[in-house]
């Protein structure tokens, strides 16, 4: 797999730019502040409909433009699907697959699969629990493309149960009384929409664990071996198994929903569920969080991306890795060990300020970048 043709529109400092690609190494040189990470960032978009950066799609359009559009050329074996992404700004985003129109964007999801190493990246390790929860839920998607279904279906149902208990809240504080049996069928609902995509994830925790210690034996040998815990909501007890059934795990959903929602309905807000999960890390039994020091805090959340990598190499195409950046980060030795990790993966895009950043291995194609343009060294 990979990117043949990439093509942006009023795509954050871009007012247009063309790019030609190929299988293999390309990386994009430029002083800080030229662009360089928009190309990288874009891509990652069209894979994930989300950006590394930001929360948001609104920054991602220009500076006085309506709208960005991102438009690539997938190439996968034989065939070559086109790729359209329009991004509006406070309106709803739209696709295009093959130059039909999509019924909503998140059908294009799969078409590319993108691993992607930044800077960002040392937050999953010493970060909140809602950065490691976003790197499963991407990587379930990844795998997946259904899964963003099960995600936007919890969401729904979180957001309409978090209104009510809100609404509740207010009414008790006024004294007022409050009919809970519609609350009663919210808490069920996100039972079963939480469990589903509980389950997913424990399976999916129980996969990357011998990849991540693979990876982070061979990328240093500090610290370690590097353990991966899925703490669940529903389960406070620490020392208590999570289990992995769905039933059982509706049904743990469902009484740790009962035990909270006095303390629920005071703070006007859900206490229980996936949103509420974390991805614990840890290092000689220790939390990675408190314990670990930068350079293996950088080791271990480069051993989450490749783990991820493998992964999705497993399963057919390589998908299409993104360094953002990130040897600026890294010592000498961290640096080589990762360029030997993917420099034979099918493509593989880098970002750098600076050249001599990039590893000997890494050299490729090189695009230069300058304020609003890529041009082909």
């Amino acid at each position: 797999m990979y990117v043949s043709h990439l093509q942006l529109a009023d795509y954050r400092s871009y007012p247009e730019v063309y790019l030609e690609l190929e299988p293999g190494i390309s990386t994009f040189v430029g002083p800080n502040g030229t662009g360089k990470t928009n190309l990288v960032e874009a891509i990652g978009y069209m894979a994930t409909l989300g950006s590394h950066r930001v929360s948001t799609d609104t920054p991602l359009v220009r500076k006085g433009a309506e709208r960005a559009v991102v438009r690539a050329a997938v190439v996968k074996g034989d065939r070559t699907a086109l790729v359209d992404l329009e991004i509006n700004s406070g309106k709803a985003n739209r696709a295009r697959l093959n130059r039909a129109p999509a019924t909503r964007p998140r059908e294009v999801l799969g078409i590319l699969r993108t691993v992607l190493f930044a800077p960002e990246d040392l937050a999953l390790v010493k970060g909140d629990p809602g950065e490691r929860r976003r790197f499963l839920d991407e990587l379930l998607v990844a795998r997946a493309p259904r899964m963003a279904g099960v995600r936007s279906d919890y969401e729904r149902v979180l957001k309409q149960r978090n209104a009510l208990l809100k609404s509740a809240s207010a009414s008790l504080v006024k004294r007022r009384d409050v009919d809970l049996s519609t609350l009663d069928v919210w808490d069920e609902h996100l039972a079963v929409a939480g469990a589903d995509l509980v389950a997913a994830r424990l399976s999916l925790v129980s996969e990357l664990q011998p990849l991540v210690r693979k990876s982070y034996s061979e990328l240093t040998s500090a610290g370690g071996p590097p353990v991966l815990q899925y703490r669940c909501s529903a389960v406070p007890d620490e020392a208590a198994p999570v289990p992995a059934e769905h039933p059982q795990l509706v049904d743990a959903i469902r009484a740790a929903l009962r035990d909270s929602r006095d303390q629920e309905l005071q703070r006007g807000v859900g206490l229980v569920g996936p949103h509420r999960d974390d991805l614990r890390l840890s290092l000689d039994d220790l939390p990675a969080k408190g314990y670990a020091s930068q350079g293996e805090a950088w080791s271990y959340a480069l051993s989450l991306r490749l783990a991820a990598f493998e992964l999705l190499r497993a399963e057919g195409d390589d998908p299409v890795l993104l360094l953002d950046d990130v040897f600026a980060e890294l010592d000498s030795e961290r640096r080589r060990r990762l360029a030997e990790h993917v420099r034979y993966a099918e493509q593989v895009l880098v970002s750098a300020a600076v050249a001599a950043d990039i590893p000997d291995e890494l050299r490729g194609t090189r695009f230069v970048v300058h304020e609003g343009g890529v041009g082909r060294e």
